[in-house]
């Protein structure tokens, strides 16, 4: 995400803090400060409410941190990569570089997180409880089953059946345990959460109409859950198509090390005469030249051009290793194929992937997957039935 700022790593785990994250603890100290702790606990100084929303927001995002860290240490474990967590205006997220190898590994990794919020939902009742023993403020006290209250929501929110809640990947691993298919489980749990989604913005609306202001999240949430499943679903496809396929497999320029002093001339007479190959800049300098760059470079200037004005620094440029899953590639990028990608062996730079090569790749997989068989883009035929007594939110009666 962009406008994220890094927080440092946790067991070698990148965090970064979105913007949007001061939304929500706006919002929490708000309505703690200026509506719900001044009329249930009255007679305290205004300046006590104010700090008591303060602390409960901040122990809020601890505990989404926690829940999220959970998720990418059993990650870890089971053998995917992190990239990072980011914590931003509706939660957190762990972003993985890859996907996990068996359906039980899918499994842990997650249900580890809202096992992770119910964990803090019982300290903090705990705390509550020996706060309220040794009498402490009032204050302190309702802070803390606060907390305890809402680490419980999110543990039995995240446990619903439907992507791209925490449920919702359980479901597709348990449906992956069962047909054996990844991608149509995905399909499955993303079907599950569009629904779902619909449920809680239409929920929401009659909320807002009956109660007022409080079922505006609702609705928000709801349009959230509804385009993140869309993208799960859209996930699964890209995944079906490219199934199999490495960083490895795709064809690029090659990348040789030159010296920042060296000229564009000269990069042509030691590299490809064609201009078809990458370079890895060294020196005062260090970056790459694209074969972009050095064939745009117009033939009189090319004597008296070095390399380092050309040179982009390596953290212009997505990386990843040989061995990478294209898909995971994809899905840590965002879906996105418009930069180009390094490919790295040891930290250093080995080979190239332009952009315009897995956009391409991409395009000709799904147009190969849907001649095949056109029901490719829909991932799994319209009248394809889930396993027999299976139910998901917005489903309807099913025939029997």
């Amino acid at each position: 995400m962009t406008g994220t700022i890094p927080l440092g790593h946790v067991a070698g785990i990148r965090l970064g803090l979105h913007w949007s994250v001061a939304g929500i603890v706006g919002l929490i100290v708000f309505l703690l400060g200026s509506y719900w702790l001044p009329s249930t606990f009255p007679g305290h100084a205004e300046v006590l409410y104010w700090l008591a929303g303060v602390a409960a927001a901040a122990l809020l995002v601890v505990s989404i941190l926690v829940h999220e860290l959970a998720h990418a240490v059993v990650a870890v474990r089971n053998g995917v990569p992190v990239d990072g967590i980011t914590l931003w205006l509706l939660g957190g997220m762990a972003r993985l570089r890859g996907e996990a190898a068996t359906p039980r590994s899918d499994l842990l990794i997650a249900v580890v997180g809202p096992v992770a919020s119910g964990a803090l939902a019982v300290v903090f009742a705990g705390a509550t409880w020996m706060l309220a023993v040794v009498q402490a403020g009032e204050l302190t006290v309702a802070v803390a089953g606060y907390l305890s209250a809402l680490n419980l929501v999110v543990a039995v929110f995240n446990l619903l059946p439907a992507a791209p809640l925490d449920g919702g990947r359980v479901l597709r691993a348990a449906l992956w345990s069962r047909t054996g298919d990844r991608f149509r489980a995905a399909v499955w749990a993303a079907r599950a959460g569009a629904g779902l989604g619909f449920l809680l913005v239409a929920y929401g609306l009659v909320s807002v109409l009956t109660r007022g202001f409080e079922g505006v999240w609702a609705v928000l949430v709801g349009f959230f859950v509804i385009q993140a499943a869309g993208a799960e679903k859209q996930q699964a496809r890209v995944s079906a198509a490219l199934a199999g396929i490495r960083v490895r497999d795709l064809p690029g320029p090659r990348i040789i090390r030159a010296d920042a002093d060296s000229t564009v001339w000269s990069a042509f007479e030691f590299g490809d005469p064609s201009g078809s190959t990458a370079l890895a800049v060294t020196g005062t300098t260090e970056g790459i030249v694209t074969p972009e760059q050095l064939r745009a470079v117009p033939l009189a200037r090319r004597t008296h051009t070095r390399l380092r004005e050309l040179a982009q620094p390596l953290a212009k440029f997505d990386s990843a290793t040989p061995d990478e899953p294209l898909t995971a590639l994809l899905a840590r990028r965002g879906g996105s194929t418009s930069r180009a990608v390094l490919v790295l062996e040891n930290e250093h730079p080995v080979g190239m992937i332009p952009a315009d090569r897995i956009e391409r790749l991409l395009r000709e997989r799904l147009a190969r997957a849907t001649r095949q068989n056109p029901t490719v883009g829909n991932t799994v035929p319209p009248d394809t039935e889930p396993p027999a007594d299976w139910w998901y939110p917005g489903q309807g009666e099913r025939n029997r």
